[in-house]
């Protein structure tokens, strides 16, 4: 599996980052996250705008209308600047995953390397117990509710520009729930599962 690109998708307070810092370290492969957005921003000639407000910008969904057509309907048709960072971000994730090995966290990667050979994809969930207790330990004290709202926001961005469903079994090679595991041997379990799969 030296040449597979893994892709992470997971639920605020599953611990997804967690993992995919472990896994990349265990791999010695990079992880990239917002640098996506960085270089996605780069690529439209956004220079002004700080990580925080890029990051408002990628989560923002038009409301939904009767009309309502998935942005993936459109092809490569270019309309608000959110929609415009989506594109920018999938030509970036495939960019990079041209170069070698490497795991994508979050940004829709699933879907932008959805047509290619060697991706893994892994979605990462956890009871409400679980989260919550994260939540107060590792997120600054955020409740299950914000933590609930994060996702909400992740589920509508994903379902509006892929047109599939955040967290749907279907659309990841693997459904990992991390409450009541050891996130290290959640990470080399993943890894002896790919090996097998992979080769």
């Amino acid at each position: 599996m030296e040449n597979t690109v893994i892709t992470i998708s997971r639920q605020y307070g599953a611990g997804g980052r967690e993992l995919a810092e472990i896994m990349a370290k265990k791999l010695g492969v990079k992880l990239y996250d917002r640098q996506i957005v960085h270089i996605a921003a780069a690529k439209l000639g956004i220079d002004d705008l700080s990580e925080e407000e890029l990051l408002e910008m990628e989560n923002q969904v038009k409301p939904l209308s009767m009309s309502f057509i998935p942005f993936h309907s459109f092809g490569t048709h270019m309309g608000s600047s959110s929609q415009e960072m989506f594109m920018s971000e999938s030509a970036a994730i495939r960019k990079l995953a041209e170069d070698g090995p490497c795991i994508f966290l979050g940004r829709s990667a699933d879907y932008a390397l959805r047509k290619k050979d060697n991706v893994f994809s892994i979605f990462v969930c956890a009871d409400d117990d679980y989260r919550e207790a994260r939540g107060k330990e590792v997120y600054d004290g955020k409740s299950l509710k914000e933590l609930d709202k994060e996702d909400e926001k992740r589920a509508r961005y994903y379902n509006y520009y892929t047109g599939r469903t955040w967290g749907a079994g279907e659309n990841y090679d693997l459904v990992v729930n991390t409450s009541s595991g050891n996130l290290d041997k959640i990470a080399d379990g993943l890894i002896a599962y790919m090996r097998t799969i992979k080769g």
